[in-house]
């Protein structure tokens, strides 16, 4: 059976903690070491991105994460436009075994209004 890109980003959101731009700036702002990666694609995050934010589109979060968060026990806060790449990218870097990752499941818009 074949599953849609809307079905696989609901599985992910049931095995992930997905939380709101509220929420997402609470947990940043009381973390010392927290890491908010944007998994959109590099063309959107050079025309707007969050300050703090570091670019790993989500096809390169597998190659890229190491690289950027060494810590398994790292705060980590993944975006999109819409909430779905973030899902999906946060279900990977938790498959990965990272222990603290919440993908923020809101507009791009929001999360830049919640941020700034």
């Amino acid at each position: 059976m074949i599953k849609t890109a809307g079905e696989l980003i609901t599985q992910a959101q049931k095995q992930i903690d997905c939380v709101n731009p509220v929420e997402a700036k609470s947990l940043f702002d009381s973390s010392d070491d927290a890491v908010i990666i944007d998994v959109r694609e590099a063309k959107n995050y050079d025309e707007s991105s969050l300050n703090d934010s570091i670019s790993i589109p989500r096809g390169l979060i597998e190659m890229l994460i190491e690289k950027n968060c060494q810590n398994a026990d790292t705060l980590i806060l993944t975006h999109c436009a819409g909430g779905g790449r973030a899902s999906l990218a946060a279900l990977t870097i938790q498959e990965m075994g990272y222990s603290n990752v919440h993908a923020i499941t809101a507009t791009f818009a929001e999360i830049k209004e919640a941020f700034d």
